[in-house]
């Protein structure tokens, strides 16, 4: 069951990286924290790439802290209220479900939220704080998968570190992968935008289960599916 959530977890990190109002602005972003043009990006993959990883610490220090104050605060309420916080998070992961596979509209989660940083000179510095920026609503559009993880959290407080550690992996790693291929990025994204939709349903259905078996008190079925288990672990 640990091993499902980390995976759904980081998951949720690749989905708010696919969000229609994040990803197409990912390759000219990554550039503008390199401090290049678009033409220079392959002559200055490297720098892209260190301003991709700085951005990527910035949010997920944010993201980790987040986890470890959930950890201490679920952590110290009584076993009845963990139980109806358990239930409030399934009714929390299937909201965002049904917001994923759009059958709930919800228009602040789908503006985008733009900031600008000023008077910093050192470009890395800049990456990081818009790392740490991004995290604290750079765009809701990560509020869905974001919210998901963290009604998980609320129905297993002590993974609540590593669950939002998972999410930051799932978001960072294609940023950092972005910044590596820059300059074919942009090309890339539209050609495969059409998927994307699917992607976001499929996620969402599961977040639908996951969130049904949660409210029930039922995701050990999860952890007693031997095929499930086997492949998770490796045994086969």
């Amino acid at each position: 069951m640990v091993e499902v959530s980390y995976i759904v977890a980081f998951g949720a990190g690749i989905v708010s990286f696919l969000a229609p109002c994040v990803l197409p602005l990912v390759p000219g972003f990554l550039i503008y924290l390199a401090g290049t043009s678009a033409k220079e990006g392959s002559g200055k993959r490297w720098d892209i790439v260190l301003a991709s990883i700085l951005f990527v610490a910035g949010f997920s220090l944010v993201f980790s802290l987040l986890g470890v104050l959930l950890n201490t605060v679920l952590m110290s309420v009584s076993n009845g209220a963990q139980l109806w916080l358990s239930r409030a998070g399934g009714l929390i992961i299937i909201f965002f479900g049904l917001y994923l596979i759009g059958l709930i509209r919800i228009s602040w989660l789908e503006q985008e939220h733009k900031f600008s940083v000023t008077g910093i000179k050192s470009k890395y510095l800049t990456s990081f704080i818009f790392g740490v920026a991004f995290a604290a609503g750079w765009t809701p559009c990560v509020g869905a998968a974001l919210g998901a993880i963290l009604g998980l959290a609320a129905n297993q407080p002590s993974l609540a570190f590593t669950l939002l550690l998972a999410y930051s992996a799932g978001l960072g790693v294609p940023f950092i992968i972005t910044g590596l291929f820059a300059s074919q990025a942009v090309g890339w994204i539209k050609k495969y935008s059409g998927v994307l939709h699917y992607v976001n349903i499929v996620f969402g259905i599961l977040l639908i289960i996951i969130g049904i078996l949660i409210f029930t008190q039922t995701l050990s079925i999860i952890a007693n599916l031997p095929e499930l288990n086997g492949y998770l672990l490796g045994s086969g």
